[in-house]
């Protein structure tokens, strides 16, 4: 237990001076807009064939027809738009999940939500026949979702606690991703389909689909949003949150919805890309402290910065051909994961 508990500890934080905590907060903001517009331009830009940054503005401002102008709007732009998106709600939805289970070293993963959208797109596939990614869109909401309340109902409903909850998670993970690779392995005509959505990747997702999966990312935005005051309350305790006027059930349902929601919606379009949710929030709390108030903010800011640079690096490393960002995330979330094993060294407690 000695294990678990200090592995569900919140990360160690230096006391910051409140008037030099506004002024990180305000300046961390700020760099990340910048960061974000770099990124953007880096998106649009950089590929297979480079766009000099003058034509990428006419391509969006005052479109000529060129073929510069093609690749830009028709190919990078919709592109860039999904990363920004998928990347938010990601790193928003790692920011709840890391506040709501108290636990520095959970992912979204952690509520199955990534295993049950591959767990539903991959019976789709298999035994339904369906070949449309508009389709993958739906079930993998619906699988996510209920992968979610599976894990939610075996930690307990209102009563779970973070650790039953990660417990639950990681259960029904290996429930179902052993589930997608016995379906996978007997029929290599589903392998075949599901390793273009599986690997998890920007190129080639139609923009519609984006726009399919909206309404399911505001709303999840919205929800992560609204609970960072009592999410804050519970990062002290679920006594000291009661203490404090927090409905402990009610926060930890509505903050799962959240979790399906954001991360659902992003697997859905991009295919599971994991670990930013796990390195965002890492990062962000250098300036934004551990307040979901400002937490929250800061990932949404920062997660698209990262989902688009893994990007643009992707592209560019094995020339003409490209790494999925889905590759990429997992190489550097990989090494972080790591060494915030080592540091907290949780392998002797």
């Amino acid at each position: 237990m000695t294990a678990v508990a200090g592995a569900l500890g919140p990360a160690t934080q230096v006391p910051v001076p409140p008037g030099r905590r506004a002024a990180l907060r305000t300046t961390g903001l700020l760099l990340g807009l910048v960061l974000l517009a770099v990124v953007v331009l880096a998106s649009l830009a950089i590929g297979t064939r480079q766009i000099p940054l003058h034509d990428v503005w006419s391509a969006l401002i005052s479109p000529s027809g060129t073929e510069n102008d093609a690749i830009v709007r028709q190919l990078r732009l919709p592109r860039t738009l999904i990363g920004i998106a998928a990347g938010a709600a990601l790193g928003l939805a790692g920011a709840v999940m890391q506040t709501l289970t108290r636990n520095p070293l959970a992912d979204p993963g952690l509520l199955g939500v990534n295993a049950g959208a591959s767990a539903a797109v991959v019976t789709a596939i298999s035994l339904l026949g369906v070949e449309s990614f508009d389709l993958y869109l739906w079930f993998a909401l619906a699988g996510a979702a209920l992968a979610a309340i599976l894990v939610n109902l075996l930690g307990g409903s209102r009563a779970a606690t973070p650790v039953r909850l990660a417990l639950a998670g990681t259960a029904v993970n290996a429930a179902l991703f052993g589930y997608v690779n016995g379906l996978q392995l007997v029929d290599l005509g589903t392998l075949e389909t599901m390793r273009h959505w599986s690997v998890g990747t920007l190129a080639g997702r139609d923009a519609g689909l984006l726009v399919k999966a909206l309404p399911m990312l505001v709303a999840g935005m919205l929800l992560a949003f609204g609970l960072a005051r009592p999410l804050g309350a519970m990062a002290l305790g679920d006594d000291s949150a009661r203490a404090l006027g927090a409905h402990v059930g009610r926060t930890r349902v509505l903050s799962i919805a959240a979790i399906t929601l954001l991360c659902g919606a992003a697997t859905a379009v991009c295919g599971p890309i994991g670990f930013i949710g796990l390195m965002i929030p890492h990062a962000v709390r250098v300036f934004s402290g551990p307040d979901p108030r400002w937490l929250f903010p800061a990932c949404a800011l920062y997660a698209p910065v990262l989902m688009l640079a893994s990007d643009v690096v992707g592209r560019v490393v094995v020339p003409p051909s490209e790494i999925e960002v889905g590759i990429v995330t997992a190489f550097l979330g990989g090494l972080l994961f790591i060494h915030l094993v080592r540091q907290r060294k949780v392998a002797q407690l």
